[in-house]
């Protein structure tokens, strides 16, 4: 771990921050209802704005730093972040879509830039430890901002707001501070090399990755959609749902960074592979029954697909990004590993509304179907510095 470059830790620390500072979009939906005292449908579409800015910005905000630089761009986006979300108490209801819209856009952009910088800080084959980092750092950040921001909504709403914005900028300023000049590697192109799009159709083992990479979103993210439904169907508390969640957290946390240090060497798509399949059986494992021993081995067994293919398959996908478009591949990669936060929910709510019995099951065999698609894509070419797969 000594020669992770320095900046992979500046940029880490700084998602640390953020994630245990960041309150919006968590607490947004209750604001808007509550202190707001908005109507549930405008709510709901205010909401989905950010969602929509989310989504604009890791498909689009790349562009940005692959062409004027990624520092650059990190600060700027940032800038914008932490004034649109310092704002959001004063902001008339009017506006209110447009600025959460605008506060997805710029939000996605900074983390296209951040995973970018952390991207080319390491040589192509051995980015899974600085990915492995970046990953530790926002879930240690993501288990202190939810209690912390409920305890802040107590007293007031605003708080939440202030406080986030005025975190981002701070760290915005540091990483200023401390990364003060554009690293060599990223430096602006006076000519953008190439497009994406035809970069990625050229990329036949890409191709058959990014399919799986949605489908194996779509089915974890039933974890915070249609899991504690059926678990209250079935007569349990929600503390046995915050219980998986914690077991879930906390072995991340321990595991993730060892784990990926052991197996950097291996073929990632074969480890793309198991990862998807322990997910499939973490998800049949639930569909077995709702004893509280069997969901939480159900939530172990998946923790571990979990561990083994988020951060190789982010990794993976920057791996195989030409020169010039770094950015673009990191904001395509996070648009796919991200689309079940849009997907999942109503997708898993119609299938378990209709066949509540055939949720889990369904969700196996679409993830164990996404492993063997893994598995496939890596017979097609080898990255630069990977283990080549040998062809069955």
């Amino acid at each position: 771990m000594r020669d992770i470059p320095r900046i992979v830790w500046i940029l880490a620390v700084g998602r640390f921050v953020n994630a245990a500072g960041s309150f919006v979009s968590t607490f947004l939906f209750l604001y808007l209802t509550g202190p707001r005292a908005l109507p549930l449908a405008q709510a709901g579409l205010i909401s989905g704005a950010l969602g929509v800015g989310l989504l604009a910005g890791n498909l689009t905000g790349g562009w940005f730093g692959d062409r004027y630089g990624h520092r650059r761009i990190l600060l700027a986006a940032s800038t914008v972040t932490g004034a649109v979300t310092l704002l959001i108490p004063w902001t008339p209801v009017a506006l209110l879509a447009v600025s959460t819209a605008v506060l997805g856009y710029s939000g996605a952009t900074a983390g296209t830039a951040q995973g970018a910088l952390t991207a080319l800080a390491v040589p192509p084959g051995d980015r899974r430890r600085a990915v492995a980092v970046s990953r530790a750092a926002f879930n240690a950040g993501c288990v202190i901002g939810p209690p912390l921001g409920a305890l802040l909504a107590v007293e007031h709403f605003t708080t939440l707001f202030v406080i986030d914005g005025l975190v981002v900028l701070a760290v915005r300023a540091v990483t200023a501070a401390l990364l003060r000049a554009e690293p060599v590697a990223t430096s602006p192109s006076a000519q953008v090399p190439s497009r994406l799009w035809p970069s990625v159709r050229a990329d036949r083992a890409l191709l058959a990755l990014l399919p799986a990479i949605v489908v194996v979103d779509i089915v974890y993210r039933q974890l915070y959609s249609t899991l504690p439904v059926y678990l209250r169907d079935h007569g349990h508390r929600l503390t046995l749902y915050a219980t998986l969640i914690a077991v879930g957290s906390g072995l991340i946390l321990l595991l993730e960074i060892p784990v990926t240090m052991l197996l950097r060497r291996q073929a990632a798509t074969r480890i793309l592979g198991i990862g998807y399949a322990l997910v499939g059986a973490g998800m049949a494992l639930f569909g077995l029954g709702t004893g509280a021993t069997l969901v939480i081995a159900a939530m172990v067994v998946l923790t571990a697909g979990e561990i083994l293919y988020k951060t190789t398959a982010t990794a993976h996908v920057l791996d195989r990004a030409p020169d010039g478009l770094t950015g673009r591949y990191q904001g395509l990669y996070t648009a796919a590993a991200t689309s079940g936060t849009m997907l999942a929910a109503p997708l898993g709510a119609a299938l378990y509304g209709l066949a509540p019995a055939a949720l889990w099951p369904v969700c196996a065999v679409a993830a164990a179907a996404c492993g063997v698609l893994a598995w496939r894509s890596g017979r097609t070419e080898a990255v630069p510095g990977e283990t080549v797969e040998a062809a069955a």
